[in-house]
């Protein structure tokens, strides 16, 4: 398939082309800026608006949307990146093209405002998709046709992608955590600049890789670009395009791990390690989990294919990835677990363990399937459509993580919504002064300085842990605790009438008692009464143009209140959760079952490679 050849000469390190190095480092850290930037983003999008370190205040459902939709366009944008390459520019140009506007997009989003924030957006997105389809078709251009080497090349360049997404999310995490979001992209932004110099630097060891095709020096006759599809590459076209589908399952299974896996360890894993310097640790962290294992049993996974093809049994890379398939959603059983356990007393949240063995058992199943993809699509695709085959496969990837946005947003209940009507005083009672960062102006500079006060004082948001039942046709909320009613503490019909038409209120008034009867009818269905009553954490937060307004700091007003019921919530996740096992384990033994027929359309492809396999 490759569009060039490792030539005699050409300097080798461990027993690989120099070259693959230079793409290593290249990838790794272009990887440490996406991974890293990509653990905070949906934390930083579902952060409020009027926190001391403020995202952009959307719900969590909204949160995981966007990052459904980002996640996709940004390896949809392959197609034309690999497009761009196969026809007009070559792949190492491409690649160095992308490696700028990542450059561009991740310092970007550094600046502290919201146009920056979706420009950066949009620029990584551009930049990813040049950068990523080609950088990994150039890997396989190191080596010659039928060269056993080619699959442990790639398993070198996959750690290297996972060296960096390792990295990233710690220390991006922390970073983020102890000095703010926009310190964390920006430390994305300056590993994305270290990567784009690593390529720079390394060109005189590229000089026979990624070139356009039919330029000198591209090792391929540019008249191959005329010449027709064969029927065997016919074939093997329809067999990629096939394992493409695979791909989409796969991710969208996988590709929970920054939405709903990360709220969800956000929300209900019990992250308190009681460090004097860390006293829990970010949810971001847990990103990390899943590079960490494949460093760690990369080989352990690569020696089991070996020994397992040596045994002469089955070990073609559509079964590998039916395999990891299966694998990877037999990761969410655990999750089940720790939703069950979080959901076994009022507000619970589970123990770190079942987060550490869901990403083992996803990252194994990562391992049979992620690296062999890659290397498969070199083996099949036709020359001239090397880059564009990539490509597709790289959109087919964001697909699955739009397919995992799209979960991830049913996982998330709508909440119910209303306005706080209690004074100042009456939130005194079941609030507690505590230390607050806040910004004030100091010797006429803004700074962070730390107050002990009530949080409505300060216009900060607070939650109040809740009792809800039904009392007759009246919704009843109480202190978790003390057991008070506090039911009059906010009004769930209570709707804006400043500004807006008859029409508008009365249509706003129509689904708020919509909204309310939706909760009476929860409640009643499920028998949650005074004896046997549900639970809801009621978030109160202050309008956030409202909350720029120094003169109204502490005035308790224009605050809202939402919230979902907590068993409602635990029993969404628990289905889902369910889902994803069912979904994947269903699909991937139906790829084994047809894989016969399937194999028949690579024609031989994989079948004079040695003992030697992706994990080699």
């Amino acid at each position: 398939m490759t569009n060039t050849v490792t030539h005699a000469k050409e300097k080798e390190i461990f027993g690989h082309p120099i070259g693959l190095y230079v793409l290593f480092f290249t990838e790794l850290w272009e990887r440490f800026s996406y991974y890293g930037m990509r653990a905070l983003l949906v934390l930083y999008v579902a952060t409020s608006a009027t926190a001391v370190d403020p995202g952009l205040g959307w719900s969590n459902g909204d949160a995981i949307w966007l990052y459904g939709w980002y996640t996709m366009l940004v390896y949809v944008a392959s197609i034309p990146g690999g497009y761009i390459a196969d026809k007009f520019l070559g792949q190492k140009k491409t690649v160095m093209l992308g490696g700028f506007l990542l450059c561009a997009g991740h310092l970007v989003l550094a600046i502290p405002t919201e146009w920056a924030f979706f420009t950066g957006l949009l620029l990584i997105i551009l930049g990813v998709g040049g950068l990523k389809p080609n950088i990994s078709t150039m890997v396989g251009g190191l080596y010659k046709e039928g060269d056993i080497r080619r699959d442990s090349g790639f398993t070198i360049f996959y750690i290297g992608i996972n060296i960096g997404a390792f990295l990233s999310s710690i220390i991006v995490g922390l970073v983020a955590y102890k000095y703010g979001w926009h310190y964390g992209f920006g430390l994305a932004g300056i590993g994305m600049l270290i990567g784009q110099a690593v390529f720079i630097y390394g060109q005189k060891h590229l000089k026979h890789v990624g070139n356009f095709i039919g330029s000198e020096g591209s090792g391929v006759d540019a008249e191959v670009m005329k010449k027709p599809l064969t029927k065997v590459e016919k074939d093997r076209v329809i067999v990629l395009l096939i394992s493409f589908l695979i791909v989409v399952v796969f991710w969208g299974a996988f590709e929970q791990a920054g939405g709903l896996m990360n709220l969800y360890t956000d929300a209900k894993v019990d992250r308190v390690i009681g460090l004097s310097w860390l006293e829990e640790i970010p949810a971001a962290v847990f990103q990390s989990l899943n590079a960490g294992y494949i460093i760690i049993f990369g080989t352990v996974i690569g020696g089991f294919w070996m020994w397992w093809k040596r045994k002469g049994r089955e070990s073609s890379s559509l079964f590998k990835m039916a395999i990891g398939t299966i694998i990877m959603g037999l990761g969410y059983v655990f999750m089940m677990f720790a939703s069950q356990e979080a959901s076994a007393e009022a507000f619970g949240k589970a123990a770190m363990y079942w987060i550490f063995l869901a990403y083992l058992f996803h990252t194994i199943g990562e391992l049979c399937t992620s690296p062999v993809s890659l290397s498969f699509i070199t083996k099949l695709a036709p020359v001239k459509y090397a880059s564009i085959m990539m490509g597709i496969y790289f959109a087919a990837t964001g697909f699955g993580n739009k397919l995992a946005g799209s979960i991830g947003e049913a996982a998330q209940l709508e909440s119910y919504s209303g306005s706080m009507t209690a004074s100042v005083e009456e939130i005194y009672n079941y609030t507690k002064k505590d230390d607050i960062e806040v910004k004030e102006l100091v010797n006429g500079e803004k700074k962070i300085v730390t107050v002990n006060a009530y949080p409505i004082d300060e216009d900060k948001n607070f939650s109040i842990k809740s009792k809800v039942y039904l009392d007759g046709d009246n919704v009843v909320f109480t202190e978790h605790e003390k057991g008070s009613d506090i039911s009059s503490l906010f009004d769930l019909t209570k709707v804006e009438t400043e500004g807006k038409k008859e029409e508008e209120i009365a249509t706003a008034k129509s689904g708020k008692e919509e909204e309310l009867a939706s909760l009476k009818a929860y409640l009643k269905e499920n028998g949650a009464t005074k004896e046997n009553p549900y639970h809801a954490k009621l978030a109160f937060e202050k309008d956030k143009d409202k909350a720029q307004i120094v003169e109204n700091k502490g005035d308790g007003k224009d605050y809202g209140v939402s919230f979902v019921v907590e068993e409602a919530q635990n029993e969404q996740e628990y289905k889902i959760f369910s889902f994803l096992v069912i979904f994947t384990v269903a699909f991937g033994l139906l790829l084994i079952i047809f894989l016969k027929k399937l194999k028949k359309l690579t024609h031989g492809a994989e079948d004079n490679e040695g003992t030697f396999n992706e994990e080699a």
